[in-house]
Protein backbone atom coordinates (compact mmCIF):
# COMPACT_ATOMS: atom_id res chain seq x y z
CA UNK A 1 0.00 0.00 0.00
CA UNK A 2 1.25 3.79 -0.50
CA UNK A 3 -0.51 6.65 0.50
CA UNK A 4 0.77 10.23 -1.26
CA UNK A 5 -0.92 13.18 0.14
CA UNK A 6 -1.01 17.21 -0.42
CA UNK A 7 -2.30 19.49 2.51
CA UNK A 8 -2.18 23.02 0.64
CA UNK A 9 -4.87 24.38 -1.30
CA UNK A 10 -3.94 23.94 -5.58
CA UNK A 11 -6.02 25.34 -7.97
CA UNK A 12 -6.05 22.53 -10.71
CA UNK A 13 -7.54 23.82 -14.16
CA UNK A 14 -10.28 21.66 -16.33
CA UNK A 15 -8.82 18.17 -17.46
CA UNK A 16 -5.37 18.52 -15.23
CA UNK A 17 -4.31 16.47 -12.38
CA UNK A 18 -4.33 16.89 -8.62
CA UNK A 19 -0.53 17.18 -7.42
CA UNK A 20 0.41 15.37 -4.66
CA UNK A 21 3.83 16.34 -2.55
CA UNK A 22 4.10 13.86 0.36
CA UNK A 23 4.66 10.40 0.31
CA UNK A 24 4.49 7.08 2.70
CA UNK A 25 6.77 4.46 2.23
CA UNK A 26 5.75 1.33 0.62
CA UNK A 27 8.06 -0.99 1.32
CA UNK A 28 10.69 -3.35 -0.37
CA UNK A 29 8.66 -5.14 -2.58
CA UNK A 30 6.64 -1.93 -3.87
CA UNK A 31 5.22 -2.38 -7.17
CA UNK A 32 3.76 1.60 -7.02
CA UNK A 33 5.97 4.62 -7.97
CA UNK A 34 5.71 8.19 -7.86
CA UNK A 35 8.07 11.29 -8.65
CA UNK A 36 7.45 13.88 -5.66
CA UNK A 37 5.18 17.16 -6.75
CA UNK A 38 3.82 15.14 -9.66
CA UNK A 39 0.50 13.82 -10.17
CA UNK A 40 1.34 10.57 -11.86
CA UNK A 41 1.19 7.23 -9.68
CA UNK A 42 2.30 4.32 -11.96
CA UNK A 43 1.29 0.74 -11.14
CA UNK A 44 3.17 -2.17 -12.03
CA UNK A 45 2.08 -5.41 -12.81
CA UNK A 46 2.80 -9.07 -11.85
CA UNK A 47 6.17 -10.63 -13.88
CA UNK A 48 4.58 -14.09 -13.47
CA UNK A 49 2.23 -13.59 -16.32
CA UNK A 50 -0.13 -16.23 -14.27
CA UNK A 51 -3.01 -13.45 -13.23
CA UNK A 52 -3.15 -9.73 -14.03
CA UNK A 53 -2.01 -7.42 -10.44
CA UNK A 54 -5.51 -5.58 -8.93
CA UNK A 55 -5.22 -2.50 -7.37
CA UNK A 56 -7.24 -0.57 -5.37
CA UNK A 57 -7.02 3.10 -5.68
CA UNK A 58 -8.77 5.96 -3.41
CA UNK A 59 -9.18 9.19 -3.40
CA UNK A 60 -10.04 11.59 -0.79
CA UNK A 61 -10.18 15.02 -0.31
CA UNK A 62 -11.98 18.74 -0.52
CA UNK A 63 -12.83 20.55 -3.68
CA UNK A 64 -14.63 23.76 -4.70
CA UNK A 65 -15.06 26.43 -7.38
CA UNK A 66 -11.79 28.39 -7.91
CA UNK A 67 -11.69 32.17 -7.72
CA UNK A 68 -12.49 33.55 -11.05
CA UNK A 69 -14.59 30.46 -11.33
CA UNK A 70 -18.41 30.04 -12.30
CA UNK A 71 -20.62 28.73 -9.47
CA UNK A 72 -22.13 25.16 -10.75
CA UNK A 73 -21.20 21.47 -10.49
CA UNK A 74 -17.81 20.58 -10.31
CA UNK A 75 -16.28 16.93 -10.41
CA UNK A 76 -13.16 15.13 -9.66
CA UNK A 77 -12.21 11.73 -11.24
CA UNK A 78 -9.67 8.58 -11.41
CA UNK A 79 -7.77 8.51 -14.69
CA UNK A 80 -5.90 5.89 -16.37
CA UNK A 81 -3.18 6.90 -18.76
CA UNK A 82 -5.10 10.07 -19.13
CA UNK A 83 -8.37 9.29 -19.54
CA UNK A 84 -10.97 9.81 -16.92
CA UNK A 85 -12.98 6.71 -15.34
CA UNK A 86 -16.47 8.18 -15.21
CA UNK A 87 -17.80 5.71 -12.79
CA UNK A 88 -15.31 6.78 -10.65
CA UNK A 89 -16.23 10.34 -11.22
CA UNK A 90 -17.26 12.19 -7.65
CA UNK A 91 -19.41 15.52 -8.14
CA UNK A 92 -20.86 18.14 -6.27
CA UNK A 93 -22.39 21.82 -6.96
CA UNK A 94 -21.19 24.45 -4.28
CA UNK A 95 -23.14 27.11 -3.53
CA UNK A 96 -20.76 29.98 -3.90
CA UNK A 97 -16.78 29.94 -4.66
CA UNK A 98 -14.75 28.96 -2.53
CA UNK A 99 -17.32 26.48 -0.55
CA UNK A 100 -15.69 23.57 0.09
CA UNK A 101 -17.20 19.81 -0.48
CA UNK A 102 -15.27 16.51 1.04
CA UNK A 103 -15.29 14.43 -1.81
CA UNK A 104 -14.29 10.06 -2.06
CA UNK A 105 -14.19 7.83 -4.94
CA UNK A 106 -12.64 5.18 -5.92
CA UNK A 107 -11.93 1.93 -8.44
CA UNK A 108 -10.56 -1.07 -8.84
CA UNK A 109 -7.76 -1.26 -11.55
CA UNK A 110 -6.55 -4.30 -13.16
CA UNK A 111 -2.99 -4.15 -14.71
CA UNK A 112 -1.79 -6.96 -17.70
CA UNK A 113 1.12 -9.21 -16.74
CA UNK A 114 4.79 -7.14 -17.62
CA UNK A 115 2.94 -4.43 -18.13
CA UNK A 116 2.12 -1.05 -16.00
CA UNK A 117 -0.11 1.63 -15.97
CA UNK A 118 -0.30 5.46 -14.81
CA UNK A 119 -3.60 6.74 -12.67
CA UNK A 120 -3.84 10.29 -11.55
CA UNK A 121 -6.84 12.00 -9.99
CA UNK A 122 -7.83 14.38 -12.82
CA UNK A 123 -10.72 18.12 -12.72
CA UNK A 124 -13.01 16.41 -14.91
CA UNK A 125 -14.99 19.79 -14.85
CA UNK A 126 -15.92 21.03 -17.87
CA UNK A 127 -13.82 24.63 -18.32
CA UNK A 128 -14.00 25.07 -14.44
CA UNK A 129 -10.75 25.11 -12.53
CA UNK A 130 -11.05 24.04 -8.88
CA UNK A 131 -9.26 24.11 -5.82
CA UNK A 132 -8.49 20.91 -3.83
CA UNK A 133 -6.95 20.81 -0.46
CA UNK A 134 -5.99 18.12 1.32
CA UNK A 135 -5.64 15.81 -1.32
CA UNK A 136 -5.28 11.84 -0.36
CA UNK A 137 -4.27 9.17 -2.91
CA UNK A 138 -3.91 5.63 -1.72
CA UNK A 139 -3.16 2.59 -3.85
CA UNK A 140 -3.53 -0.73 -2.45
CA UNK A 141 -2.71 -4.10 -3.92
CA UNK A 142 -5.44 -6.49 -3.57
CA UNK A 143 -4.12 -9.81 -5.68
Amino acid sequence: MAEYTSTATQTVASGQNVLFTEKSNCGKSCNIMHRGGSGIVTLRGSNNCCNPAKYRVSFGGNIAVAAGGTVGAISIAIAIAGEPLYGSTATVTPAAIGDFFNVYTSAVITVPCNCCLTVAVENASTATAIDVANANLIAERIC
